[in-house]
């Protein structure tokens, strides 16, 4: 295809779009709106992901060793400990710094715990941090069945609630994603098949001067492209404004719960490049995709 002619058919899908301001219009506000509830549902679930990630490295499962093992016995459970998995940190407490710890938490614990440091009657133990609380019951399991282990502690009921909000929050955004990439379709869509009908007489023509058929999708294709494009920069640049005047609204709070919720949400800053390349990619998937496949559909060429 020769310059002038691919000119040619930038322009006609540039035209197209001014022809159908108003269906066009229509559609880059549906296409903005559904863009940006697709978005909100993203940075939901990430910051969902991240408060998991934070509440999973706050909680500690407990390990508490047999009384009498000997310096190798505690290594060896060491070693076992190493081997699962699941375990991203561990630290040893023996039962004298256990005892410490007990009593800097208060003078009432100090004064009935004074006077047993030669029989202490605590005990050793590990203090592990897991990956993956969803996998926190098998992990226990492992634990358990270690040998020099008497007692695992840990947060079974956390792990439970934290895993379901993870999946529920997956399952719902995966959810909201289909459906409104169903109606962006649907409207991109409608948008070119307006455009087909109003330009029928001369696609006819067209055709009988030999036109081909790439050459007449080409302005739909161009049409398309251009309406998920600036879809995409829109909604892009409305939830940035949205999602930093939230982040404003909760740094401004004076709430010792809002400043630890504020402390663990994702600065738009360090997403902004992904989050961009997924609008460009997503409204211009949108826009093409819908053009040529309701293009393919209503135009018979």
């Amino acid at each position: 295809m020769r310059g002038s002619s691919f000119g040619y058919l930038l322009r006609e899908g540039a035209k197209n779009i001014y022809a159908n301001r108003l269906m066009s219009f229509a559609s880059i506000g549906t296409l903005v709106a559904c863009m940006l509830l697709i978005g909100g549902s993203l940075l939901f679930s990430m910051n969902i992901n991240r408060a998991v990630g934070y509440v999973e490295q706050q909680n500690e499962v407990e390990v508490e060793l047999d009384d009498g093992l000997s310096d190798e016995q505690i290594k060896e459970v060491d070693k076992e400990i190493t081997l699962i998995d699941n375990v991203y940190e561990r630290k040893f407490v023996s039962k004298d710094a256990l005892m410490e710890e007990l009593k800097a938490q208060s003078d009432d614990l100090a004064a009935l715990l004074d006077g047993l440091e030669e029989d202490n009657p605590l005990y050793d133990s590990y203090r592990l941090k897991v990956k993956d609380l969803s996998r926190l019951s098998s992990t226990v399991m492992k634990l358990e069945s270690l040998e020099g282990v008497s007692a695992v502690r840990a947060p079974d009921m956390v792990g439970e609630i934290m895993t379901n909000v993870k999946r529920a929050v997956s399952s719902a955004g995966y959810f909201i994603v289909a459906i409104l990439l169903v109606v962006s379709l649907v409207i991109m869509g409608n948008t070119i098949k307006v455009t087909v009908f109003n330009r029928r007489k001369e696609i006819n023509i067209m055709k009988y001067v030999g036109a081909t058929d790439a050459f007449i999708r080409l302005p739909f294709f161009v049409e398309g492209f251009l309406l998920g494009l600036v879809s995409a920069l829109i909604s892009f640049g409305l939830l940035w404004v949205g999602y930093n005047y939230i982040l404003d609204v909760i740094a401004q709070n004076p709430s010792t719960w809002m400043t630890q919720v504020y402390s663990n949400i994702i600065p738009f800053d360090e997403i902004a490049a992904q989050m961009l390349a997924w609008f460009l990619g997503g409204g211009v998937f949108i826009g093409v995709f819908g053009s040529m496949f309701f293009v393919n559909k209503y135009l018979k060429v």
